[in-house]
């Protein structure tokens, strides 16, 4: 009887050819390895040369299909494995966890320096491990899935799986490094403490479908090595699109882990040793330790020994069962390449999520805050991502899948970009529910070395659109900048807005954001990402930046940055005035008369009140609600302001609306329509609500002009 190959993609169990299956020479190399068996050997039980199997190796030649046969019998298999190649014979080597010796020179790390990037919060974990997998898209058609999956483990599901992870193997290491006095080492203890007392253990796989997966050797440059045997290597293959460019990402999913552990099982989008799926491996990041007078180094790996002579004795991927999957909890949904990361003993280090329906909500909430955008299509693109969350107990559901919704959580930036992407914008707003749609100018700086001389760099356009606010939005009045896959990298609070500038909602979009092609786009994508520190969070000045752009690159950057404010003050209205008198949106709030203390001519004493804060916002009634901060020089005598609400038109005069409420806040008290404020207060607030009945035209659709009439006090 013959045992089929482990993993063998046979077709209707016909053991058709895979035409994606392994050269012969590789194959027979690791098969011979495998078995302990050497070539003169493997000659000798067929009855032919070594020459003759050499050339197998070499690739000069292949056997017949008679010779194969001989070979599958030499090694136990089924004959149709040797034919196709997509699978390894069986080993009898146990899985094991390989530690690396320390530094012959005497070198020592204390944790992985890439791990303390980043907090171990799981928003940034959401943030980092969602945009790799966002980078990594295999079809480009269809987006890429993302699934969180929080597992409570107590009792025996516990025992099963630190049994199934050689526990036993792991913990004499866990203590030495805990021994120490230093950061990594009081945590490994505190988290060793925990397990023993709570006999419970928290698991968080995070994994993604229609997406690469860890292609490439075990050792040599690719995908796997990248994540799985290197610090520092991005390795992306995105086309210029990724996201991140540090390499530092794959980090977070080491510092969620309180034992700094993560099992890994991938499903390759290109095969590996003719192989695809279950591809299994674990990596453990521990501090330099010695135990039973050996030093290790701190890294670790959970695999299958090497028999290769260059790497022997190194534990390496492995190609699983479907029951060993299981039992590691890292089994997956479907055969779509992707690879699921299993952290083992997940926790939020801010402090902010401690129950399971704590981190449940919050994953599901860093999830919408920063992949809104990659969640939405329309007409001209389709969504890019898809993503939930779920949470389980000993393999029971504990909290349903739950599927983030873009638009339930950011409704208003969602429909901004849904009608970009259905072609649906407008150029200036008229109705609340439009969107309007600018371009603005980012002047790209040239690379060192490749501009003429005076050479100011390449235009690229970005596009900003704005909407009005819901009334269900907290923030808004805010410019939400992305690039790339429509990552979001930071918000801009536009600067110099007038008085009476409805909330609204604005996105910005630059780079392979905009959905555009082109060497511009290119150009500024890459400008952008250059500008961005590891966390991806701002474009500000970088190493990067400074070292590959010619001089004045910061100075496009703070441009691009007044380039913005300025296309949303020309979007939502503007009054045009002169810096000198201060703040635009200041000077539009309160039109201060300076009274007797100002005769033509005259020098101010002692100051005026100037506005500290506003807020305002059109209620469902149409009326105008604000709240006015005040800051007020020192006087002797009372301050009395008038203050009078005015529409302002784009001609004429600004008609004058009346007041349904007046009234006082903190440190002052309203007088026959007017704001009175004692001497010697320094501050006050006043609140105020326009009458509908007297609006010339509905408050929506005018912006607000408050003129303080009078103004006196002291010595004025």
């Amino acid at each position: 009887m013959h045992a089929q190959l482990r993993g063998d993609r046979s077709f209707g169990g016909m053991g058709v050819t895979d035409p994606q299956g392994e050269e012969f020479g590789p194959w027979l190399v690791r098969q011979l390895a495998r078995a302990d068996m050497k070539q003169a050997d493997l000659a000798q039980r067929l009855g032919l040369t070594r020459a003759a199997v050499s050339a197998w190796i070499t690739g000069r030649a292949e056997p017949r299909e008679e010779t194969k046969r001989a070979i599958a019998a030499v090694f136990e298999i089924d004959p149709a494995s040797v034919h196709n190649r997509t699978g390894d014979i069986a080993s009898v080597r146990p899985r094991q966890w390989h530690h690396r010796p320390a530094h012959t020179d005497g070198g020592r790390e204390y944790g992985n320096a890439a791990a303390f990037a980043f907090d171990a919060d799981l928003s940034v974990l959401a943030r980092e491990a969602t945009q790799n997998s966002l980078d990594e898209r295999h079809d480009l058609t269809t987006p890429v899935r993302v699934r969180y999956v929080l597992h409570e483990l107590t009792g025996e599901h516990l025992d099963a799986f630190l049994a199934a992870m050689r526990w036993d193997d792991l913990r004499p290491h866990y203590e030495a490094a805990a021994v120490g006095g230093q950061k990594v080492s009081r945590s490994l203890r505190a988290a060793l403490d925990d397990l023993d007392e709570q006999c419970s253990l928290l698991l968080l796989r995070v994994e993604d479908y229609n997406a690469a997966g860890l292609t490439g050797p075990e050792y040599q440059d690719g995908r796997y090595a990248a994540v799985v045997r290197r610090q520092l290597d991005s390795h992306k293959q995105a086309g210029g699109r990724a996201g991140g460019s540090y390499g530092l990402g794959k980090a977070t999913l080491w510092a969620t882990s309180r034992l700094g552990l993560v099992l890994v099982n991938s499903t390759l989008s290109d095969a590996y040793e003719g192989r695809f799926e279950r591809r299994v491996v674990g990596r453990l990041d521990l501090p330099w330790h010695e135990l039973g007078g050996e030093a290790y180094a701190g890294p670790a790996w959970f695999g299958e020994p090497e028999p290769g002579p260059v790497h022997k004795g190194v534990s390496r991927s492995w190609w699983a069962g479907e029951d060993e999957v299981r039992s590691l909890h890292l089994d997956r949904l479907s055969p779509d390449p992707g690879t699921s990361f299993l952290i083992v003993g997940a926790h939020d280090a801010s402090g902010d999520a401690e129950t399971l329906q704590e981190m449940h909500d919050k994953l599901v909430r860093s999830l919408a805050d920063g992949f809104w955008a990659t969640m939405i299509g329309g007409k001209a693109a389709g969504a890019l991502m898809e993503a939930s969350v779920t949470t389980l107990r000993n393999g029971h559901v504990f909290i349903s899948e739950e599927r983030v919704d873009p638009h339930a959580h950011h409704p208003t930036l969602g429909r901004a970009l849904q009608t970009y992407l259905d072609g649906e914008t407008v150029p200036e707003l008229t109705a609340g529910d439009q969107v309007a749609l600018a371009e603005v100018p980012l002047v790209v700086s040239p690379l060192k070395g490749r501009g003429r001389a005076r050479d100011k760099g390449r235009e690229h356009r970005a596009v900003l659109l704005l909407t009005s606010a819901g009334d269900r939005d907290e923030r808004h009045s805010r410019v939400v900048c992305m690039r790339g896959n429509r990552m979001t990298i930071t918000e801009q609070r536009p600067r110099e807005l007038p008085l009476g500038t409805a909330p609204f909602q604005a996105v910005l979009l630059a780079g392979f954001a905009t959905g555009r092609e082109g060497e511009d786009v290119e150009l500024a994508e890459a400008f952008l990402r250059a500008s961005e520190p590891p966390e991806h969070d701002r474009w500000d000045r970088t190493e990067e930046l400074t070292s590959l752009y010619e001089r004045g690159a910061l100075t496009r950057l703070k441009e691009f940055r007044t380039e913005i404010d300025k296309t949303v003050r020309g979007l939502v209205g503007r009054r045009e005035t002169t810096r000198s008198e201060g703040p635009a949106a200041l000077r539009e709030l309160l039109k201060l008369d300076g009274g007797a203390g100002s005769a033509a001519g005259g020098k101010r004493v002692q100051g005026f009140p100037v506005v500290r804060s506003v807020q305002a916002r059109v209620d469902d009634s149409g009326a105008w609600n604000m709240t006015v901060g005040l800051k007020l020089p020192d006087a002797e005598d009372p301050w009395v302001l008038t203050p009078v609400a005015k529409f302002d038109v784009r001609s004429g005069g600004r008609p004058a609306v009346g007041w349904a409420v007046l009234a006082a806040s903190d440190d002052c008290r309203v007088e026959n329509g007017n704001i009175v404020v004692d001497p010697g207060v320094r501050t006050a607030v006043f609140t105020g609500v326009t009458d509908p009945t007297t609006h010339p035209v509905p408050g929506a659709f005018a912006r607000l002009v408050v003129d303080v009439q009078k103004a006196r006090g002291g010595a004025a």
